[in-house]
């Protein structure tokens, strides 16, 4: 009766062995498909993303050229202003020159020696 039991034992641990082999080969196939879950979620949340990226760029290209319209139009203004200034001021500075012609003389070479000076030490 002993062969009997080793028969029986050994009958059963190779039916838990096929059994466990069958649980591997089940749980192989399941992984292989996981892993083609991930790989095609991961390529879907990455083509999602890339989409949000290029959709920030195009509101930043937007946005930088509303600004450098903004600043055009504001440097614009500016330089009107810088040039009305110039015309409302050149006359009276032609007639301070007129009248003080040293004095302006004196003025003009002190600033081109103070920007020669400058220039020099580049």
């Amino acid at each position: 009766m002993a062969p009997r039991k080793k028969t029986a034992a050994n009958g059963n641990i190779e039916a838990r062995l096929t059994a466990l082999r069958a649980d591997f080969d089940a749980l192989q196939t399941d992984l292989k498909g996981l892993y083609g879950d991930v790989g095609q979620i991961a390529s879907e949340r990455a083509a999602l993303a890339m989409r949000s990226a290029e959709e920030i760029a195009d509101r930043a290209v937007a946005l930088a050229e509303e600004a450098a319209k903004e600043a055009k139009v504001t440097a614009l203004e500016y330089k009107e202003e810088a040039q009305e200034w110039a015309d409302e001021n050149a006359e009276e500075l032609r007639g301070y020159v007129r009248a003080q012609p040293v004095q302006s003389l004196l003025i003009a070479g002190g600033l081109g020696v103070f920007l020669g000076a400058i220039f020099l030490r580049r």
